[in-house]
């Protein structure tokens, strides 16, 4: 038994579509599955519910409203199966996807394998540059480094190895990487199970999403006193990937987004700094909603 989890919130008009994508998966996978699908509002649990290929294989579960990692410890509880299959309501999984991930955790030294996000954004334009820059380097980092955190868009977790993580948390995908590295197990990158996400087309929605998620990071080391395995995420990592970043650039115009791209990182750095070393920041303050990934 493979249990597949969709967290989602106030995503009615992808929901389905998201489940959908999840079963044709488990199908080409030809294994065994149940499908948990988490979300706190009811017009996403009412899309959920009449969506017509539900089955017995496939659980509605309204979750508390206490933000993901929350409805993550509540799926975690819930899970029948020995692997989970971690993703959300906004984003599609290929078809392949599940099959990949399920080979690479035939090797039992693996406690979670990460997919890979694709950017389905326009290159035509500044933001959705930026999506194709970030994703093709976090791509390559985890193929040259060992053990590199998940992507919380699409993983595979060996169930019964973590416990409840904090509700405060916010990167649960780099939480569950540190405990897992914490416990000895390693991280695996399957570039074959790949997850396709729209990211943000404005500045506002793209600072509010980026300091969330490499906020994360500093949270854990800063705040939990969590220790950073080898090539975590943070600013003097980013550093030493600099001229990757420019390199990728093939236009005049390409270079000079790429420049603002890294005045935007400096900028969203600092921000971090402040946010969570000094300020410590509430939890309810950082997890804002992003609309234009909708």
């Amino acid at each position: 038994m493979i249990t597949g989890i969709i967290t989602s919130y106030k995503e009615p008009k992808t929901i389905c579509k998201s489940i959908s994508n999840m079963i044709q998966s488990f199908i080409k996978a030809g294994v065994e599955y149940e499908i948990l699908v988490l979300a706190p509002d009811e017009e996403t649990l009412k899309e959920a519910r009449s969506y017509t290929g539900l089955k017995t294989k496939v659980r509605i579960i309204q979750d508390h409203g206490e933000g993901k990692p929350a409805a993550l410890n509540m799926a975690f509880k819930e899970s029948k199966g020995s692997i989970m299959i971690l993703t959300d309501g906004d984003i599609y999984i290929s078809i392949y996807a599940i099959r990949e991930l399920l080979k690479g955790m035939e090797d039992k030294t693996f406690g979670a394998i990460s997919g890979r996000p694709i950017s389905i954004n326009s290159k035509e334009n500044m933001l959705g540059f930026w999506s194709h820059i970030l994703t093709d380097m976090a791509h390559k980092t985890r193929i040259n480094n060992k053990n590199f955190p998940v992507s919380g868009y699409l993983y595979a977790l060996q169930n019964g190895i973590l416990n409840d993580m904090p509700k405060e948390t916010l990167s649960d995908d780099a939480y569950n990487s540190f405990k897992l590295i914490e416990k000895n197990w390693n991280i695996g990158y399957c570039p074959g199970a790949q997850v396709f996400v729209k990211y943000p087309d404005n500045l506002k929605d793209w600072f509010a999403q980026k300091k969330r998620s490499g906020g994360g990071f500093t949270q854990l080391t800063s705040e939990f006193k969590m220790k950073p395995p080898p090539n975590t995420r943070s600013f003097w990592q980013e550093l030493k990937g600099l001229w990757n970043v420019l390199a990728y650039a093939k236009t005049p115009q390409e270079l000079g987004w790429t420049l603002a791209l890294i005045v935007a990182r400096i900028w969203l750095w600092i921000n971090i700094f402040w946010e969570r070393k000094v300020m410590h920041k509430d939890f309810n303050k950082t997890w804002t909603r992003i609309e234009s990934t909708k």
